[in-house]
């Protein structure tokens, strides 16, 4: 059968079930709280066959800096057929002239780079059962004052003002902070996820404080399933391992820039914000 019998549709939230499913097939630990947040966060579409969601995607907008692309998936009765090309190719309009990041497999990074997306970096996935730590000095729960001090940092780093996805972490999760002279110098979120939580995203001035911002999720959760996505570029990898994370995956990250793409860091990114969506 080709995609051209293959209705697209806006994805709502009638589909999440078969949404679940499509990434339970795919191996993913997505829950359907996990797709309800990306959901939320984003717009998309659905590809359906004969009444049956075969094919996702999300694009997640913050504002008109950047977009994220997120939950691609074809069913794998109907790869090699030029579904995902198509529901790419969705994603490209829903995003505009916006400069675009995803984190791709393997098997997806030759549609990617025809797409005109490149490679920046490498994610890295660490997960495992907490071990015992002790509290780091230096870190804090955070208060309701230190939101608008954390969505400004997480600009800097970023490059993108992504204020709503994290006014909602602040709502399904926690954050720790660094504060020095009073204003917040590094963040981590946690959060529920998959088969436990995640922790990220993580951003810090640098990889001392973004131990300490780590360790203050871990500490006190002794036994509990626990996710962290970082980059190679960060040297956190070697750590995590040694605190019983093992790296067991991850992905490669790309960029697909806009002719106004000229937004700079000027913080450390400890942990990819699409992580936190997938």
């Amino acid at each position: 059968m080709q995609t051209r019998q293959i209705e697209i549709a806006a994805f709502s939230p009638d589909h999440l079930e078969a949404a679940v499913a499509l990434s339970r097939q795919a191996g993913w630990p997505h829950r359907p709280q996990d797709w309800q947040m990306a959901l939320t966060l984003s717009e998309g579409v659905v590809a359906i066959e004969n009444d049956r969601v075969v094919g996702t995607v999300l694009v997640t907008p913050y504002k008109r800096d950047c977009a994220t692309i997120n939950m691609v998936i074809v069913d794998e009765t109907m790869r090699g057929r030029g579904l995902g090309r198509r529901l790419m190719e969705v994603a490209l309009q829903i995003a505009g002239d916006r400069p675009l990041r995803l984190v791709a497999t393997t098997e997806g990074l030759p549609l990617y780079e025809k797409l005109g997306f490149h490679e920046t970096g490498t994610v890295l996935q660490h997960q495992g059962l907490a071990g015992k730590i002790g509290a780091p000095a230096g870190t804090s729960a955070t208060t309701a004052g230190d939101l608008p001090g954390i969505i400004g940092l997480d600009r800097l780093a970023f490059g993108a003002d992504r204020e709503k996805l994290i006014t909602y972490l602040a709502q399904v999760g926690e954050f720790a902070v660094i504060r020095r002279n009073g204003v917040v110098s590094g963040f981590a979120c946690l959060r529920p996820f998959g088969r436990g939580e995640v922790i990220g995203p993580v951003v810090a001035a640098d990889i001392d404080d973004a131990r300490k911002l780590i360790e203050h999720h871990i500490a006190g959760r002794l036994g509990r399933f626990l996710r962290v996505d970082t980059t190679a570029e960060t040297g956190l990898s070697p750590w995590l391992d040694t605190l019983g994370l093992a790296h067991v995956g991850g992905g490669i990250a790309m960029r697909k820039p806009s002719a106004g793409d000229v937004a700079a860091r000027t913080a450390t990114t400890f942990a990819l914000a699409s992580q936190a969506l997938g």
